[in-house]
């Protein structure tokens, strides 16, 4: 894993709602930010975003799995969150495995997540959930 990969990695993983401060230590102020729910432009509204992250959902933990630099100033972080939402699966602990595209100067100035938002959040919401499993299990 390169040295600014590792360092990246070790800081966001150690984030929660009493250190986002340090979301300026990790990205640029023109930040732009992007999964398959969110659009987000700016240091300030990524700061928004996951104060209401940490609000909402507890429990919250990222294993780094592994990493690529593909260029000087671009990688990929795979990885497996964690967390509970009082909202989801019944407060069950859920499980989310994606992949983070970077590209930096001195701090990340893009990043982007690729996960299942199905598995994210249908799969786990009480009637849809259920229907989507099966739909999964009928076309596996």
């Amino acid at each position: 894993m390169s040295a600014y990969l590792q360092q990246f990695a070790e800081r966001f993983a150690s984030l929660d709602g009493a250190n986002l401060g340090t979301l300026e230590n990790l990205y640029s102020e023109d930040i732009t930010f992007r999964d398959p729910l969110h659009h987000i432009q700016g240091l300030p509204a990524l700061r928004a975003y996951f104060e209401q992250l940490y609000a909402n959902a507890t429990d919250i933990r990222y294993a780094f799995l592994s990493a690529d630099e593909v260029s000087p100033g671009q990688g990929y972080l795979r990885w497996t969150l964690q967390f509970r939402h009082p909202r989801l699966a019944s407060g069950r602990q859920i499980s989310l495995q994606g992949c983070s595209c970077l590209h930096w100067r001195d701090r990340v100035h893009f990043h982007q997540d690729y996960f299942d938002a199905g598995a994210l959040i249908y799969e786990h919401l009480p009637i849809m959930g259920g229907a989507i499993r099966w739909l999964k299990g009928r076309l596996a």
